[in-house]
């Protein structure tokens, strides 16, 4: 677990409930002998700044490269993403998936809003966002998991955004990402369709 800023406790509560045993990333040195990693929700910014304060930006960049199985939700997808929109001129990020993001697509806080919806290896899901993130564009190694239910265009969710089939959750090899927190709703199939994938990297 990257933690240096977030909703880490959620996060590794859920990973022990699906068997992983869990270590908090605070330096280089902590991603020493990981099988996989999860970068938290929270304020991709802010995050950003601490990666660099830290020294972590390059280590983590590497280890995500090399192909450390890796999963990112919200501010996470925001740090794999190749390229953000709307985000911070000197916002640096780790990268690893090759998607365009938007930054804070779905408003600001008030404009948080839970849907369900199917996700591809999972099932039907119930997903909350927060100042979520939705991806613009995807490489043509990046798999679509699960878009927001609807037609482009529809404005009945989020606050009257148009979010309806906007991508929500993205995989490319190792890693994975999701603009959602399946970290709040006790519902663990996210964390262990991770788990598995890191099983499946270590095999």
């Amino acid at each position: 677990m990257l933690a240096l800023q977030g909703d880490v406790r959620e996060h590794e509560r859920a990973l022990l409930d699906c068997g992983a045993r869990t270590r908090q990333v605070r330096r280089a040195s902590d991603l020493d002998g990981l099988d996989g990693l999860v970068l938290p929700g929270g304020e991709s910014t802010t995050m950003s700044r601490l990666l660099q304060v830290f020294e972590l930006l390059t280590p983590l960049r590497a280890a995500v490269a090399g192909g450390l199985p890796t999963y990112g939700s919200c501010a996470g997808m925001i740090l794999l993403a190749r390229e953000v929109l709307d985000g911070r001129p000197d916002q640096l990020g780790v990268g690893g998936l090759d998607v365009v993001v938007r930054r804070n697509a779905f408003g600001r806080q008030v404009d948080s809003f839970e849907t369900d919806l199917a996700l591809t290896g999972v099932g039907q899901v119930h997903a909350v966002f927060i100042r979520a993130p939705w991806v613009e564009a995807t490489g043509a190694a990046v798999e679509v998991l699960a878009t927001v239910p609807g037609s482009p265009g529809d404005a009945d969710l989020a606050g009257g955004c148009p979010a309806a089939g906007r991508i929500v959750a993205v995989r490319q090899g190792p890693v994975l990402a999701t603009s959602f927190h399946p970290e709040l709703t006790g519902d663990h199939r996210v964390h262990r369709l991770f788990v598995d994938m890191v099983k499946e990297a270590r095999s």
